[in-house]
């Protein structure tokens, strides 16, 4: 069962910006850790943001540090990543995922959307 769903997304000139959402199709998690992976063909999948149940923390990739944002409405159920100064190998599929504890593991989180594919041209 999907428990989330992902929107936005889709294909950008390397350099442009993206901004994802997603939204939460059984439960809005309020009171759960959410975070952004993502995936290429092939590789195992790869943290990218959190952020704790408040917002009031927050961590990131190695990889996107500087570059993207992760913020989320406890009141619509909703987490956001703003993507800036995308680069071709940010193309990925991209999840979102909710969890009791907040971390970059992917075993911290139980509850994921289907993906969103982001392709940025080089």
């Amino acid at each position: 069962q999907v428990h989330m769903v992902e929107i936005g997304g889709g294909l950008v000139q390397a350099g442009g910006s993206l901004s994802l959402s997603c939204a939460p199709s059984t439960h809005t998690f309020s009171t759960y850790a959410k975070a952004w992976f993502r995936q290429a063909p092939g590789k195992e999948r790869e943290f990218v943001a959190a952020i704790n149940w408040s917002g009031k923390i927050t961590s990131y990739g190695d990889s996107v540090k500087g570059r993207f944002t992760i913020s989320r409405d406890n009141a619509k159920g909703t987490v956001d990543l703003q993507m800036n100064s995308l680069k071709h190998e940010d193309t990925d599929v991209y999840y979102c995922a909710a969890g009791k504890f907040y971390g970059s593991s992917r075993a911290n989180y139980n509850y994921w959307g289907q993906g969103t594919q982001d392709t940025v041209s080089s």
